[in-house]
């Protein structure tokens, strides 16, 4: 009987101790009831300026990205641009001597056969080439008359002249050809001495 006194004594006792412990646990929890509004005001105002600082933080990173994204895809344009141009140079510079024949051949052409449907048929094709040339934007270099330019002209030979100076170009053997600011194929000229 005793120990049942005993037993009950402690009953009570220790129901408050939980109490205790659960009021204490719950206020640790809430950051402690003890705490002034001037306390938690900056905790709070530090947990906003940490959260906004990771949003800064996130949104310089974005505009970084995009940034990236958009110089990336203007190079690829570039070089699509530049690599489809590069083909188009190298494949309409391989038609050049083609269009060079057609030209020696219609300058050619006797008299008695100027007339000829077989003579028009060839010279509409050398229009018709002429006619890629232009779309592609391919520009003839005659620089007859003009200063020798060793970056767009070919020099196979000099010779005396009194009609044009020193330097400048007095017969265009072979015509050049441009793709824009690019050369296809250099002139083949002579200058004068």
């Amino acid at each position: 009987m005793n120990s049942e006194i005993h037993d009950q004594d402690q009953a009570p006792e220790q129901a408050g101790n939980d109490t205790e412990s659960a009021t204490a646990a719950h206020q640790t929890a809430n950051g402690a009831n003890d705490a002034s509004p001037e306390q938690e005001q900056v905790v709070t105002q530090a947990k906003f300026d940490a959260a906004l600082a990771k949003a800064n933080e996130y949104l310089e990173g974005w505009q970084r990205a995009r940034a990236e994204f958009a110089n990336y895809k203007k190079r690829v344009e570039r070089e699509m641009k530049d690599s489809h141009s590069s083909a188009a140079g190298n494949v309409l510079k391989d038609i050049l001597p083609a269009i060079d024949d057609f030209e020696r051949a219609m300058s050619h052409v006797p008299e008695n056969l100027q007339d000829d449907p077989w003579v028009g048929g060839v010279g509409m094709i050398l229009r018709k080439l002429n006619k890629v040339l232009e779309d592609y934007d391919v520009t003839v270099v005659d620089p007859t008359g003009e200063p020798f330019d060793p970056n767009r002209h070919e020099a196979i030979g000099m010779e005396a002249s009194e009609d044009v100076e020193a330097g400048h170009v007095t017969a265009t053997m072979q015509k050049g050809y441009m793709l824009g600011d690019r050369v296809l194929r250099p002139a083949l000229v002579k200058v004068a001495q």
